[in-house]
């Protein structure tokens, strides 16, 4: 009985990672905006921020991990791998107060309720602040949609990081990247791999704090698009969807 109590304690337990570099501002709103009674573990992944962002999460009540070099994929990866053996869900969110933290419960849900493995929420089809989403933005995740759902079947409409997905699942995607292409190979891999997939619609506000590293700059922009480019073509040239 003690056994079967700590499998279904593991399916329900969520870790809640959040990567950051230079997120002061809007570091401690996001953590507090996390429902706990939903989200059992708060682990920021911190790119060596030069701006006392892991003071204040910590301060607010997260678990602080610091990686000595940077990258996207690289925070989220090393934020999965702080998060306690019994946690079996994780959810994604930016730390820029951008995403409804409070919303957790609408993804995590049909993972413990066992009818999906991926749930990713969609700021295209939610409602969006203005000025929250570049044009852009919108166009790249409605065509990678359109491409995964010719390789895959599935269609995305979105490459939105508030996410959550089961343990299980996202070890067995074998996830290698460590740049901005992490949450498209996320997507891909799921897709073709044969997940059970759920996309919801959520709201998406501009930023609370602080300046973003990819919508930002142009550089930025530029260097994150070159990025889920090749991650794309690097994937779709592995074949389609697995039996």
């Amino acid at each position: 009985m003690r056994g079967v109590w700590a499998a279904l304690e593991s399916v329900t337990r969520v870790a809640a990672v959040i990567p950051t570099l230079n997120e002061v501002e809007t570091i401690a709103g996001t953590i507090a905006s996390l429902p706990r009674s939903v989200v059992d573990e708060v682990i920021v992944a911190d790119s060596s921020s030069a701006d006392g962002t892991t003071f204040v999460a910590r301060a607010a009540g997260a678990r602080v991990v610091t990686l000595a070099q940077r990258g996207y994929g690289r925070a989220c990866a090393a934020g999965v791998a702080a998060a306690g053996e019994g946690c079996g869900i994780i959810l994604f969110l930016d730390g820029d107060g951008a995403d409804s933290a409070d919303l957790a419960e609408q993804l995590v849900a049909p993972i413990r309720a066992g009818a999906y493995d991926f749930v990713i929420g969609s700021r295209v089809r939610g409602k969006r602040e203005q000025g929250s989403m570049s044009w852009h933005q919108v166009l790249a995740g409605r065509l990678a949609g359109w491409l995964m759902s010719r390789l895959y079947g599935v269609r995305y409409t979105d490459m939105c990081a508030f996410r959550a997905i089961s343990r299980e699942a996202l070890a067995r995607l074998d996830m290698c990247e460590m740049g901005y292409g992490w949450n498209i190979e996320m997507q891909m891999k799921a897709a073709r791999s044969g997940l059970r997939i759920l996309e919801l619609p959520v709201p998406y506000r501009r930023r609370a704090g602080g300046s973003s590293k990819v919508a930002g700059t142009i550089r930025g922009s530029i260097r994150a698009g070159w990025r889920i480019i090749f991650t794309i073509a690097r994937i779709a040239s592995a074949g389609p969807k697995k039996a």
